[in-house]
């Protein structure tokens, strides 16, 4: 993700000439507790009927707007047809709080690869994000940037739909690389497809 120094061995030319930036640069609510029976505060949600904690009102709002919340495995595609790319593929966590973390695994951790967003429902199961990174060079080294240099940031923004069953989604994202004048370097977009991992799953549904 971010500045896309993924595996482009398999990209066309142009494409990967445009992804390689730097190089070619150069560069809760609803329940009234206090009408329950009169029990300890920390035994009352005990005495709340299961059905009761399920359509308390307001509940299917909040199961729409928290719907997305959990772990999933990410796998990004450029193009289509013959001509898709998986640019980028790893994982991401999106937060009860409207936030979001991803680690890419397609890029090497010293160019930066983790970045963080935030998200809003913006329909029934269906989720915007919008999520920026600080992209890295390191073949640019010097005395004075022994690690290398900063490109610039990267806006990555997602719109995707969670399944009805909420074990996967689908959507669409682009993903801008601008340099520190805010230069736009490279434009890309695709499609984007989530596997959610629970407690249960196996490695080998996510490798």
């Amino acid at each position: 993700m971010k500045r896309f120094s993924l595996k482009f061995a398999t990209l066309p030319a142009a494409l990967a000439a445009a992804l390689l930036f730097a190089p070619v640069t150069r560069a809760e609510c609803g329940i009234d507790l206090t009408r329950l029976p009169h029990t300890p505060l920390q035994s009352r949600a005990a005495v709340i009927a299961p059905q009761e904690r399920l359509n308390f009102p307001g509940q299917q709002a909040l199961e729409n707007d928290q719907a997305i919340v959990g772990f999933w495995h990410v796998k990004f595609v450029a193009g289509s047809g013959a001509s898709a790319v998986t640019i980028d593929a790893g994982y991401a966590q999106w937060h009860s709080d409207g936030t979001e973390i991803n680690n890419s695994g397609g890029r090497a951790p010293i160019t930066s690869s983790f970045c963080m967003g935030v998200w809003k429902p913006v329909g029934w199961h269906m989720y915007k994000l919008n999520h920026f990174a600080i992209s890295w060079d390191p073949t640019q080294v010097s005395t004075a940037n022994p690690n290398g240099v900063i490109v610039g940031p990267a806006q990555i923004q997602e719109q995707v739909t969670l399944s009805p069953e909420g074990s996967t989604f689908t959507g669409t994202f682009t993903i801008d690389q601008y340099d520190e004048s805010l230069n736009n370097l490279a434009h890309v977009e695709g499609t984007i497809t989530g596997t959610r991992i629970t407690p249960d799953t196996p490695a080998s549904s996510v490798f």
